[in-house]
């Protein structure tokens, strides 16, 4: 079969609900922080990421879960373990209407559960603003469901598979179809290989719609070696200088990268041996065993170290886990959690070292709007501490980026190969989304290239449109002979997953699992006229109608009565002890339900039709004698016998033009016509099917009307 290309448009006017394709941010739309996007199609609602905005606390940090149903949610994708795409699941899980199923890699299930148990304890907030418990944690833990990069999952038409996306340990970017429309959301993601992780992969996939970051927008970050070089100078200034370096950083993800960089620095310098490197987490030791668990996730060189040592084992760095333990004598290199500074020992330990000008703050990561740490990097005179008093900022701070985000050569690089026509923006601010916008748009608009780039707001839903040809394939029987152009094919069409197969009854029930059955419908009518009567109506509109006994109609049945047999579709039956009613029929399907309406239509038109007036009231006006065939005719009867006539052919014809002295009348329908001799029972046409058909018509009402003409002799 050929495949067809699918044409997108954006917020067309006249279009098929079921086509539209929607997509929402409910954070991380103009902004970092929370990130978590809705996508619907077809019916089916995927939820991306879910989580908190570092710079708020309760509510106020989620996304805006209130302007959806998570009801609705069939599945959630979790991209990588950090807060601020992770943070709100337990929360949505156990908070909220939410049934659906959640998934993530292995690497980030196993990080997950104590990263938010730490997120949970070192929060600074109120029982009362808590957005989840420790117990609410387990419970959502349990129904996290875990997958493996290039593994391909469905859930009732929905069809994902995880990338490997870089940036931290078992980071995965998500290439999402729904009915055949691909829609690849990166997450957070690194194209550059570091000393511990492999650089994110791209599918090969065709992609109708990327979902990628704008973190950095059209800034270009730092060759590695360089930074390298610059950050392993800085720290050693700080700490020849007799001050304490601080590192403010997650507790997990490029805290690792930072290490391995710092153990070979100090590994190589020796006088540097008398100065401790601490690294304060509590989840430490227990992150480092899921990196060592997940070792062949890692690049070529950290498997290859493997083989000889775990480099995750430090020869120059020393696991602190609380600050009791900490001797704060004298110069040291403190990497502590959390990246924002807003709680927990990094923030204590800054308003601790800030007033002395021999200390130093690196931040290294980026830092989210409206937290103490993007505050820190305009180096104001002083900031408020946790207990309100003001603290003077006399320490050194210096911004040194390893974040594992792409920068605009690397995003922008990323874009071109996956060649997407629709690229939405997100987790980025405003400015430097717009400015990568601008950017992409001027080089495309360069190329003639038509690629839309969108940059949505939280809340606000960007609408694509997919229309795609609906193509059936023949599966089983059918599919033995390769179908010609034209052929009637007899089969049942089967749509699962949003595909369309055309399979033989007898097949149902081994390729598609379906079972068949057939359903008889029964129809009670209240109807007091006579059988015969009803009889001619339906052969008025049917044609011939068989009348059986109801004894021979049904082997099973032992009541009197009479059957009408339609078409050897609908039966109705007429029961000898009710009456005044009939019953009808039929199994039911779309063809023979029409047929039943036809039928119904015309039972409750009989007692009204004034066909059956005349055809059952009328007194027979013939003067008969013994014998005598002739059938003398007076005037009047004449007269009457054409009124008759005409009015039955009304009845079936519709407007019939009469001829009342030559007691004739014209029947005109689909361009044909015909000529009706009301008295001798005659019809002239050109048409001979209309013709026949006419006569057929005009010979029933011959015998309602003069019965007994057939048997005299």
């Amino acid at each position: 079969m050929a495949t067809v290309k699918r044409k997108a448009e954006y917020e067309v006017p006249i279009i098929d609900k079921d086509d539209l394709l929607k997509l929402t941010p409910l954070g991380a739309g103009n902004e970092v922080g929370r990130s978590s996007l809705l996508l619907e199609y077809k019916g089916k609602t995927i939820l991306l990421d879910a989580g908190i905005h570092p710079a708020y606390n309760g509510l106020a940090s989620l996304p805006f879960f209130d302007e959806i149903d998570p009801g609705s949610i069939d599945v959630l994708l979790v991209t990588h373990f950090h807060v601020d795409h992770a943070a709100s699941v337990p929360y949505l899980m156990e908070k909220t209407s939410f049934k659906g199923r959640v998934f993530m890699t292995h690497p980030t299930k196993a990080i997950y559960k104590w990263l938010l148990s730490d997120y949970v304890r070192v929060s600074n907030i109120g029982d009362e603003d808590q957005l989840y418990s420790e117990e609410d944690l387990n419970n959502s833990f349990h129904r996290i469901e875990a997958v493996d990069y290039h593994q391909q999952v469905e859930v009732e038409g929905i069809k994902f598979t995880g990338y490997n996306a870089g940036h931290v340990l078992g980071a995965a970017m998500f290439l999402i179809e729904i009915a055949g429309v691909k829609v690849l959301y990166t997450g957070d993601y690194s194209r550059e290989e570091d000393r511990h992780l492999m650089a994110a992969e791209k599918p090969d996939a065709a992609v109708d719609v990327l979902i990628t970051e704008s973190t950095y927008g059209v800034q270009s970050h730092e060759p590695r070696l360089a930074k390298e070089t610059r950050f392993t100078s800085l720290i050693h200034d700080i700490v020849n200088r007799g001050g304490r370096c601080l590192m403010p950083v997650f507790a997990l993800g490029r805290a690792q990268e930072l290490l391995l960089i710092l153990d070979e620095y100090w590994d190589s310098h020796p006088e540097l041996d008398s100065i401790p490197i601490y690294y304060a987490s509590s989840l430490a030791k227990k992150c480092m065993a899921v990196y060592q668990t997940y070792i062949n996730m890692m690049n070529t060189k950290i498997r290859k170290q493997f083989t000889i040592s775990n480099p995750f084992i430090f020869k120059h760095i020393s696991n602190l886990r609380n600050v009791e333990q900490f001797e704060d004598s004298g110069p040291c290199v403190m990497m502590a959690s959390p990246g924002m500074l807003q709680n927990g020992l990094s923030r204590e330990l800054f308003e601790r070292w800030a007033p002395d000008k021999k200390n130093g703050l690196v931040i290294t990561g980026y830092c989210v709007e409206n937290t103490l740490a993007r505050l820190a990097m305009n180096e104001p005179d002083d900031f408020s501490a946790m207990d309100g008093r003001k603290v003077p900022l006399n320490m050194s701070v210096d911004y040194i980026s390893f974040s594992a985000h792409v920068d605009f050569t690397q995003n922008a690089k990323f874009i071109d190969d996956v060649k997407a026509p629709h690229v939405i923006l997100v987790h980025g601010e405003a400015n430097a989304m717009h400015r990568l916008k601008s950017a992409l748009q001027s080089k495309y608009s360069e190329r003639e290239e038509n690629i839309k780039i969108y940059t949505p707001k939280n809340c606000e839903t960007v609408k694509l449109h997919f229309r795609g040809e609906k193509m059936a394939k023949t599966i089983g029987a059918l599919a033995a002979k390769y179908p010609t152009e034209n052929q009637n094919l007899d089969g049942v069409i089967v749509s699962k997953d949003y595909q369309l197969s055309i399979v033989s009854v007898e097949d149902l029930a081994e390729l598609t699992g379906l079972i068949t059955t057939v359903v008889t419908q029964r129809q009670i009518v209240p109807f007091s006229g006579g059988i015969g009567l009803l009889k001619w109506h339906l052969e008025m509109m049917f044609g011939t109608i068989h009348e059986v006994d109801l004894e021979k109609a049904s082997d099973t049945s032992n009541q009197q009565g009479t059957v009408l047999r339609i078409l050897d579709t609908i039966d109705i039956k007429r029961l000898a002890d009710k009456p005044n009613q009939v019953t009808l029929e039929w199994i039911g399907n779309a063809m023979n339900d029409m047929v039943a309406d036809s039928v119904l239509s015309v039972i409750l038109s009989v007692d009204s039709s004034p066909a059956s007036v005349k055809a059952s009231s009328q007194p027979c006006k013939h003067s008969h004698t013994e014998g005598d065939s002739s059938h003398a005719h007076t005037q009047e009867q004449i007269d009457i016998e054409y009124e008759d006539v005409l009015l039955f052919l009304e009845e079936q014809f519709g407007d019939v033009i009469g001829d009342v002295k030559e007691k004739k009348a014209t029947i005109s329908m689909d361009g044909s016509s015909a000529i009706v001799d009301c008295i001798k029972y005659t019809v002239e046409s050109e048409d001979s099917d209309f013709q026949k058909r006419v006569n057929q018509v005009l010979q029933r009402v011959r015998r309602t009307i003069k019965p007994l003409d057939d048997f005299v002799a």
